[in-house]
């Protein structure tokens, strides 16, 4: 699982590089405030629990059997994709009803971050 999360994590920012150098370019033109704000808040989400991931990967390096780090980058990555993913399409598309989604990534982000606080708090 630690290869699967530091291979995710190297996709994932990748892609808040190069969306955010897009959004800075492409789209400064093509979106309003609203729009490019909502943009940037899914890049900066997406880059900050990147790093988390490669955090939980380096950890699995040395507890691979843990459940708590597993499930911790497991909540990380849906985050990723629903909480950020969610924005990027509310940007692009601007169906209000997309915003009701991504509080089900943010409540993963959240409990990412706890099972990551009680799993090292337990294995350190």
């Amino acid at each position: 699982m630690a290869k699967l999360f530091l291979s995710l994590s190297s996709v994932f920012g990748f892609l808040s590089v190069a969306l955010g150098a897009f959004g800075a370019h492409a789209l400064k033109q093509r979106f309003n405030d609203y729009q490019m704000g909502i943009f940037q808040t899914g890049i900066h989400y997406q880059f900050f629990h990147t790093l988390a991931l490669v955090g939980v990967g380096a950890l699995l390096l040395k507890w691979p059997d843990s459940l708590g780090l597993k499930y911790s980058g497991l909540a990380f990555v849906f985050g990723v994709l629903v909480f950020s993913g969610s924005l990027y399409l509310l940007a692009f598309t601007q169906i209000k009803w997309l915003g009701a989604i991504t509080p089900i990534g943010g409540v993963s982000f959240l409990i990412g971050w706890i099972l990551l606080g009680i799993t090292v708090n337990k294995i350190l």
